[in-house]
């Protein structure tokens, strides 16, 4: 082991960064922050167990100094950089987190990549309307109006695709701070019933909400759990009321440490296939439909990230013909 055992300690225990000091192929010490990344017994045991990246661990066992990103440390999609240098016969790690970088490049070459996509096709009907209602001189009144509709209501869905990439830009640039306020489920949910009502009604669609006693608290950002649940009840609406006299059931119930929230309404469901991938961008199962309803094709992709920040799960289930649920799962404050 190592001397001077209570000096290095201290000297370990003065970093913010995780930190650990390996000796042969064991941890002999891990600080506080390290101790909370890679868990409170790691000291002594097997560094291959902390971390299992290849090309780290060869530096690290080779007793060669160097610097290494690696992903996937603890948590995966957090990225590091591992800074490792030799000191006698240990070799001290320390763990600078990279996370918040490397997620605000992916998303600004995202949020560039996935606007020029899907902005082209309202932008080129603007384009070609506009221009033909500035050379059609002689163009009917009821074409030249219809035209006009065309180019506004084009317009809007442009604003919407904007602004949701810019909320799932917010969201994902907040995915590696936990929230820490105790907020009331209950109070989300009546939030977000109250923004659905005025859809719901304009499809003569019921929204009914049951609660289990005693739910507990969870930790969560208030806004963006109520975003969640606009989001999932926007979806209820849209594509669950085709016909009349509908309901969207809403329940809260606690589940082990989580507090679970299920939206089921009762549509035309939808196929097994495209379950898996309905959480990703612009991802429509039926993409005339979706943009005739106003769907941007986003809002599943930012409750994902929303429910991912809050460490908590996502589950959709459909069948056809009987209806979808959505369950979300947040951990609660105690």
């Amino acid at each position: 082991m190592l001397d001077k055992t209570i000096d290095v300690r201290l000297v370990i225990d003065s970093f913010d960064e995780p930190t650990i000091i390996v000796t042969g192929s064991r941890i002999a010490m891990a600080n506080g922050p390290a101790r909370k990344l890679l868990g409170e017994q790691i000291e002594g045991r097997d560094v291959r167990l902390a971390i299992r990246h290849p090309q780290a661990l060869d530096l690290i066992l080779g007793h060669r100094s160097g610097d290494i990103d690696v992903t996937g440390i603890a948590e995966l999609g957090w990225a590091w950089r591992l800074l490792i240098k030799t000191v006698g016969e240990s070799v001290i790690v320390r763990m600078v987190d990279r996370s918040a970088g490397v997620s605000a490049e992916k998303i600004r070459v995202d949020f560039v990549a996935n606007a020029s996509h899907e902005l082209r096709t309202p932008l080129a009907t603007i384009i070609g309307y506009s221009e033909t209602l500035a050379d059609g001189d002689n163009l009917p009144e009821e074409l030249r109006s219809s035209f006009s509709r065309t180019i506004g209501d084009e317009a809007h869905r442009m604003l919407r695709i904007v602004e949701d990439l810019m909320s799932l830009s917010r969201v994902e640039a907040h995915r590696f701070v936990k929230p820490t306020e105790e907020i009331s489920i209950g109070e989300v949910i009546d939030a977000a019933v109250a923004n659905t009502r005025f859809a719901a009604d304009g499809r003569e669609c019921r929204v009914t909400t049951r609660f289990d006693d005693n739910i507990p608290k969870i930790l969560g950002d208030f806004d963006q759990l109520v975003q969640v649940f606009d989001n999932l009840l926007a979806n209820a609406v849209r594509y669950g009321c085709a016909t009349g006299d509908c309901a969207i059931a809403v329940s809260v119930m606690q589940a082990g440490g989580f507090v679970q929230v299920a939206v089921a309404d009762q549509g035309p469901g939808i196929a097994r296939e495209h379950l898996p991938r309905l959480t990703e961008r612009f991802y429509r199962v039926d993409a005339a439909r979706s943009r005739e309803s106003g769907g941007t094709g986003l809002g599943l992709a930012i409750v994902k990230h929303i429910v991912e920040r809050h460490r908590g799960s996502l589950e959709i289930m459909s069948e056809l013909g009987i209806g979808t649920t959505v369950a979300v799962r947040v951990p609660t404050a105690r």
